[in-house]
């Protein structure tokens, strides 16, 4: 399986802007700058998406170790923030809100940390991974 996304930039690093188009067209000439960036202007920047993705990875298999478990989750929320720091990420921070009907606190412990060392994204990403979560029952 691939993916694709396109990024067309015009202009220098400042005062230039550009645009992301991905495959499914989710995105579709979606505007990114050094402003949405780097500041708070309109538009996305890459380490929002890469929040998004991680966020996304992780909850999807943390749905399928629970599945493997023999529970299904009634809500799983995850914030994902991903910090730069001198031109580089320095760790994705991921916060999860569960709810989780029948399920012991460390058993779902353990689900949560395969996730969180398991999915995708955090298999890809160079960084440090942190991972705060509740579970309601």
């Amino acid at each position: 399986m691939e993916r694709k996304a396109t990024a067309v930039w015009n202009g220098n690093g400042k005062e230039g802007k550009g645009h992301l188009t991905t495959q499914s067209k989710v995105l579709n000439k979606t505007n990114y700058s050094f402003t949405s960036r780097f500041e708070n202007g309109e538009g996305t920047n890459p380490e929002e998406l890469i929040a998004a993705g991680h966020a996304g990875c992780f909850t999807m298999q943390l749905t399928f170790n629970l599945q493997e478990a023999g529970y299904t989750a009634d809500t799983l929320e995850t914030e994902g923030t991903i910090t730069l720091k001198d031109g580089k990420v320095t760790s994705s921070n991921l916060k999860l809100k569960a709810k989780v009907d029948g399920i012991k606190d460390d058993e779902f412990s353990k689900l949560v940390k395969d996730a969180e060392k398991n999915c995708p994204i955090s298999v890809l990403l160079d960084t440090e991974i942190k991972m705060e979560y509740t579970l309601n029952k």
